[in-house]
């Protein structure tokens, strides 16, 4: 744990989700079955605040996000939130949508990689958790559909206009946002939204492979090249490469790569520090 993680104890129960950890792997499970994982401001908070104290902590080196029972997740609550939201006036409202922007920036910028397990339905915000994710792995059962404009607001929610497009392209994402019809698993895979498509009923057990393959890794290194993917998206080109020079400086010097050298002088696999 980091000696500067917090001021605050830790959490040690979350109200609207669950947690596992094992061994530097954190499976976050939207746990709302009956509801098909339907997103709620509690929902919404635990997983902003989740995500923080996990960045702040570094004791967690992948993470896996899916949803129990027979979806993802199906967005925002219709009753719980966009019931409440009539009533609510600007400042409100726009506090709401301000913690919805978190929860992606959270999701994109916590310093280990985020995996999505898809199955099911993955709509409106849920759709967004997964493409805020750096990888969605799914099943043939996974559909995507980022329904904002069926409900009368923009299809750029929670970033989903600054994401998407550098996911699948400007030609997709404009179909994709604008008229909010579902994507199933092929053409997800056809575009790019999915990273890897499974057998059915798979995306679980092979998110769970892959984080385990991230967290058995260089931790330090991923870490960085997942920043650089996010910081870089609006960089010229010669800040870039700036940038790209600096962070490899940086890790130069670290134990990590120190190690391959030595791994593979002694022709043995690296025992990976992630510092």
């Amino acid at each position: 744990m980091s000696p500067f993680s917090s001021s605050a104890q830790r959490t040690e129960q979350w109200r609207h989700l669950r947690l596992r950890t094992d061994d530097g792997v954190a499976t976050v499970t939207l746990a709302r079955p009956e509801k098909l994982n339907a997103l709620t401001f509690g929902a919404y908070a635990d997983l902003r605040d989740l995500l923080a104290e996990l960045a702040r902590e570094r004791s967690v080196r992948a993470l896996v996000l899916g949803g129990e029972g027979r979806g993802f997740c199906s967005g925002g609550d219709v009753d719980e939130i966009i019931g409440a939201t009539l009533s609510m006036d600007t400042a409100q409202l726009l506090d709401f949508n301000r913690m919805t922007g978190q929860v992606v920036r959270a999701l994109r910028e916590c310093p280990f990689p985020v995996i999505a397990a898809v199955h099911g339905v993955a709509a409106g915000a849920g759709a967004v958790l997964a493409l805020a994710a750096d990888f969605r792995i799914a099943d043939p059962s996974a559909r995507f559909a980022f329904l904002f404009t069926k409900v009368g607001l923009s299809g750029g929610d929670m970033g989903a206009a600054y994401l998407l497009p550098r996911v699948v392209g400007l030609g997709h994402a404009t179909r994709l946002l604008m008229l909010g019809e579902p994507v199933r698993a092929p053409e997800a895979e056809r575009i790019g939204l999915i990273s890897e498509l499974t057998d059915e009923g798979r995306a679980d057990e092979r998110a769970a492979e892959l984080a385990r393959h991230l967290a058995d890794g260089p931790a330090l290194a991923y870490a960085q090249t997942k920043a650089l993917l996010t910081a870089e998206l609006d960089m010229p080109l010669a800040a870039s490469v700036e940038l790209d020079a600096a962070t490899q400086a940086l890790l130069m010097n670290g134990e990590d790569y120190a190690e391959f050298h030595a791994a593979f002088t002694e022709k043995r696999p690296p025992k990976w520090r992630g510092r």
